[in-house]
């Protein structure tokens, strides 16, 4: 199975499967003598593990990441960064009737497909289950990238049909992580955790928009023609578990703008050339320019739902599938630290490609 790889010069490799012993992963191309603190790693993975809420999984996981090399005396070493996470609260016998079974919009039918066999407990490969390793390496990437002064903020805007029109530069993003829907305003995370309690209590699942905002990015991220900084945020969004769009700046509501709208003029400000607007999302060119970067990131729904489906099974027979086992009704309180960590593994990934084009 190839496409287990993430980044060029600052790498990630996952393994390991949901109902498997454990998962894990190599980080490589992390410099020599970067500041790591374990303790932070584990609070990255405290933010996403299930059964921390009553809007999460119920899945008992203590997420206790054991770091097996790279790192001596509180340092890295420049070596690869391995590490592992045991699977404790696997609980296979749920999935057994999915065995011959394929669930609406999951990856079931395509891994089959694919492959000829596949892992039916949890989604083998396919579980959301693998994104703890992403939080894993991006904790490191974050604080290699911190001397750098850069700041990753990520929170939900949207739940459903309710979206918060509320400007990023208008809330405290410190609040984020004060309610159990990691959303910095307080009344509309109040109705957010009511639109999720409902769609639980329905058996039923909601989606929605995770906001990302980088600040402090320095000039000059980024490797045209195909490494594009946004280009590589994308694909790094993309590639979470239940994402179904992306977009960075104006994003879509830029294609409704005319271009006397739509150009952000330079202007000096405090001795800089800086934007007096940010259409741009802080990228021109691929090329990062010195404005906060803003990303918005699309989740569908929560494909499991406690309601009978139609669907089929592998001797292509057409049947009535009803959800079992624990799973999130939404999965966006959980997706906010794994958002932030691809974006630090996108940044840690071109600041190095950045140190080698200065050479």
């Amino acid at each position: 199975m190839a496409g287990n790889s993430f980044g060029k010069i600052f790498t990630l490799n996952t393994f390991g499967e949901s109902h498997g012993q454990a998962i894990g992963g190599i980080v490589d191309g992390c410099p020599a003598g970067v500041r790591i603190s374990e303790e932070y790693i584990q609070e990255q993975l405290d933010r996403r593990k299930p059964g921390q809420s009553k809007l999460t999984s119920q899945r008992k996981e203590s997420d206790r990441v054991q770091i097996l090399s790279g790192i001596f005396e509180g340092m890295s070493t420049g070596a690869p960064i391995g590490f592992t996470i045991q699977n404790e609260d696997a609980k296979s016998k749920d999935y057994s009737h999915l065995k011959d079974r394929f669930r609406p919009s999951h990856a079931d039918f395509s891994y089959q497909s694919k492959y000829g066999h596949r892992d039916y407990r949890g989604g083998g490969r396919s579980s959301a289950r693998e994104t703890a390793c992403r939080v894993v390496g991006g904790a490191i990437a974050s604080q290699f990238i911190s001397q750098y002064g850069l700041e990753v903020q990520a929170f939900v805007s949207q739940v459903g049909k309710i979206e918060m029109p509320v400007d990023y530069k208008e809330l405290d993003l410190k609040q984020t992580d004060s309610n159990i829907v990691r959303c910095p305003d307080s009344e509309f995370a109040s109705r957010f955790i009511a639109e999720i309690e409902a769609a639980r209590k329905a058996g039923d699942s909601l989606g929605g928009v995770i906001t990302c905002v980088i600040q402090r990015v320095p000039v000059g991220l980024g490797e045209p023609v195909f490494d594009k900084l946004h280009a590589d945020f994308g694909k790094a969004m993309l590639s979470i578990n239940a994402v179904k769009g992306f977009e960075i700046g104006s994003g879509f509501q830029g294609s409704r703008m005319m271009g006397s709208e739509h150009n952000d003029a330079f202007e000096i400000r405090d001795g800089e050339t800086r934007t007096s607007s940010n259409n741009s999302g802080g990228i021109q060119g691929g090329i990062s320019n010195g404005e906060d970067i803003l990303m918005r990131i699309a989740f569908k729904p929560v494909a499991t739902i406690m309601q009978e489906q139609k669907s089929v099974n592998d001797s292509g027979e057409e049947i009535i599938l009803e959800g079992k086992g624990r799973h999130d009704p939404c999965v966006l309180p959980r997706a906010v630290p794994i958002v932030e960590a691809m974006a630090n593994l996108v940044l840690a990934d071109h600041i190095l490609r950045q140190r080698t084009a200065q050479l």
